[in-house]
């Protein structure tokens, strides 16, 4: 009997050394899945793709990108949430939505099976017209609003996204009804709206000031303070309406990967994110950078959860 413990001890201990080992020498031999749950063309692929030469340095290996749009991100998030945890596979997520469609609808995977790494940016949310509009202000949108309500349409990246969201509660603010147009992106949205396809529509900070922006005029931001990007834009706050959304985007894994893994991902964002070459870019894309470590943004995703729920219950039109 001793003999056949001291062989399962000697077993262990092997195997225990032997996932030590693949630990340290990841990533080797196979190139990083990095999912992205929205379509080419929005804020989270085009950060996605400059970033991805700099992580690959910092990790040497090979990152593969990979859209997965639809469901405001719950494909990308199942395919997440599904994948090995062996540090292959990871996605790009973005609150609110990550976090607000969990109160919105029965998901196809589990949020408790999802691991945030590292996040990266906080883009305000913010109302964008054609240029050839008449709608020039926030107070001329919410105008046309209530002159007619339910005939100003609004574009979206989505169900329960940040711009959806800043919406949902500028509508509760101003006591004014928008038809509600979601799409799989910001190209989308950004292609309707340059098209009249829609009266306005949401896009991010980074989404406008970081592309061109002939064709398109942005009425307000959803920031609490104005953008230093768009520093004559002004905020909805401003206005007198007690309006705020942005938009964290950052990386997540699977729940079960290694803590050693995690960690040295996270190590990868942050050295890419310091780095000035990147830095140069970053402003080139109106990127606004704020980076946080995996467990301190997940700290903070229960209060935020908690007031999405709130807005979510604001206006049940929205949900339609």
């Amino acid at each position: 009997m001793k003999r056949n413990l001291f062989a399962v001890s000697l077993a262990v201990a092997a195997l225990s050394a032997s996932v030590q080992l693949a630990h340290a020498e990841w990533p080797k031999d196979r190139p990083i899945q990095m999912i992205v749950a929205f379509a080419p063309g929005g804020s989270t692929d085009v950060m996605a793709r400059a970033m991805q030469p700099f992580l690959e340095k910092e990790l040497g290996a090979d990152i593969v990108i990979e859209n997965r749009p639809g469901a405001s991100g719950e494909i990308a998030y199942t395919a997440l949430a599904k994948a090995k945890p062996d540090g292959y596979t990871f996605s790009y997520i973005n609150t609110p939505g990550f976090l607000s469609m969990q109160v919105q609808r029965k998901l196809g995977y589990d949020p408790k099976t999802i691991k945030p790494v590292a996040c990266i940016v906080d883009d305000p949310a913010a109302i964008v017209v054609p240029a050839a509009s008449e709608i020039k202000t926030l107070a001329d949108y919410i105008a046309a609003a209530r002159a007619k309500p339910g005939a100003v349409s609004y574009g979206s990246s989505g169900i329960g996204t940040d711009d959806h969201l800043a919406i949902i509660l500028l509508g509760a603010e101003s006591g004014t009804t928008v038809t509600h147009v979601p799409f799989n992106g910001a190209g989308e949205t950004r292609t309707a709206i340059l098209g009249s396809q829609v009266t306005g529509g949401g896009l991010n900070v980074s989404e406008f000031a970081g592309n061109d922006t002939s064709g398109l005029r942005m009425t307000n931001t959803f920031g609490k303070e104005r953008s230093p990007q768009l520093p004559d834009v002004p905020t909805a706050i401003e206005s007198g309406l007690n309006v705020e959304m942005t938009s964290e985007r950052g990386i997540a894994a699977p729940r079960e990967v290694p803590a050693e893994i995690a960690d040295r991902f996270a190590a990868a964002v942050k050295a890419t994110l310091d780095n000035p070459e990147f830095q140069k870019q970053a402003k080139q894309m109106a990127l606004p950078l704020a980076y946080l470590s995996g467990p301190e943004w997940e700290k903070e995703m229960p209060n935020r959860l908690a007031r999405f729920q709130e807005i979510w219950n604001k206006t049940p039109w929205v949900q339609q």
